[in-house]
């Protein structure tokens, strides 16, 4: 694994310009590896909540903590790491998520589940700034591509937390969680790989910029870049809202809308969550091909459709809409990030930093949010109320044009 990752024989040109697929492919799977671990807490949220006596504005708060300390300590993170390198920070960030788990596992009372979550929360801060800077690193200029390669990893371990949930933890109780820590002894191995690559790659490059990361338009004013980011900022908005009130509430709104069972309920989170990462690997790519600005505007207006209805329809249909949903908004973010990239390409960490802390930070806040709206009106009236997010997609018309679509 080593050598495949490091690949010593490689020159310094070659690490510059060429796209590093066994790097993608370690980035991606310690990412699948940390968002399992991450999604295991919302996908026992019913055992949870039935073990410890939790009403929704708990969960919403267990969200809240976890996706705050994330959001406040990516961008720093980032900003941090963009002026002093720190290779080997992922397979630290992964060790903290492991005593997270210990914690979580042991948990005796709320007040240590929100102290686990917060762990976690710090060990995904610190895991993804540095992540997404070196699939950047590594896409050897096919920055869409590295983008949905990294994030669908996470997307798709996003998806296989429910099932280790329906699978193992809800039939054999709190404790069994401690399993889930040989998931993330697996992914500090893999980091450390990582960690070496980057720190051979940060001394190639030490004499020279990496290729392509001069400003997509230099003469782009301060007005208007401060505009394009408050776009972006809304269109992350408007897509975390929408995830938050599925990952936390989809499985209670199936059993109180539609009377399946919990188990069922986690198998069609898991559809839905899968199909988020499908969205997200298709995204990059596509979004490469057509042009960002064609693939964000399709992906966040092109789902208001479906969500407007899905309200209002049977259980087939909800699953079914659910899965299109999910695809249309996760093929947004590889492409936003990229676009915030290129906006400023000088502060990739920070940028990478600022968009993945949004992600969690809106997610956290939404689940608060949609918890206590939940609490005073029903499951039922927050679908309703999200149904209207993606209209916010009209704002893509406003964002600069930056790159044409590759040829």
């Amino acid at each position: 694994m080593t050598n495949s990752l490091i690949d010593t024989g490689t020159s310094s040109r070659s690490r510059v310009k060429k796209t590093a697929y066994g790097i993608l492919g370690a980035i991606s799977l310690s990412h699948l590896l940390n968002d399992t671990i991450q999604s295991l807490l919302p996908a026992i949220y019913p055992l949870l909540k039935d073990s410890f006596k939790l009403d929704y504005g708990q969960i919403g708060l267990l969200t809240f903590t976890f996706h705050v300390i994330a959001s406040f300590l990516q961008p720093s993170v980032g900003l941090y790491t963009d002026r002093h390198p720190k290779p080997y920070s992922l397979p630290i960030g992964m060790s903290i998520s492991l005593v997270g788990l210990v914690v979580l596992a042991l948990a005796p009372n709320f007040g240590s589940l929100l102290f686990a979550a917060a762990l976690i929360g710090a060990g995904s801060g610190i895991f993804h700034p540095e992540a997404s800077r070196v699939a950047r690193l590594a896409s050897g200029g096919r920055r869409g591509l590295a983008q949905a390669l990294f994030q669908g990893g996470g997307n798709i371990g996003t998806s296989l937390g429910p099932l280790l949930a329906a699978a193992v933890i809800v039939p054999f109780g709190q404790r069994s969680i401690m399993l889930a820590a040989a998931i993330a002894l697996l992914a500090i191995i893999v980091l450390w790989q990582v960690g070496t690559w980057h720190k051979e790659h940060e001394r190639a490059t030490a004499a020279r910029p990496a290729a392509g990361d001069a400003p997509a338009h230099p003469g782009l004013s301060r007005r208007r870049l401060i505009g394009a980011f408050a776009i972006l900022i809304a269109l992350v908005f408007s897509k975390f809202f929408y995830i938050a009130s599925m990952m936390s509430f989809y499985t209670f709104y199936l059993i109180e809308k539609f009377g399946v069972s919990v188990p069922t309920s986690q198998v069609f989170l898991f559809f839905f969550l899968g199909a988020v990462g499908a969205g997200t690997l298709l995204g990059g790519p596509i979004g490469d091909r057509v042009g960002q600005k064609r693939m964000i505007w399709a992906s966040v207006l092109g789902v208001l459709p479906f969500t407007l209805l899905l309200p209002h329809v049977g259980l087939t249909a909800t699953a079914v809409l659910s899965v299109v949903i999910a695809m249309g908004l996760a093929s947004a973010f590889p492409q936003i990030v990229v676009f915030g990239q290129d906006l400023v390409p000088g502060k990739v960490g920070a940028v990478s930093g600022m968009f993945f802390g949004l992600a969690f930070g809106m997610s956290g806040i939404g689940a608060a949010i949609l918890g206590a709206l939940a609490d005073s009106t029903s499951i039922g009236f927050v679908f309703l109320a999200c149904s209207f997010l993606p209209a916010i997609g009209l704002l893509t018309a406003f964002l600069p044009n930056l790159r044409p679509p590759r040829s």
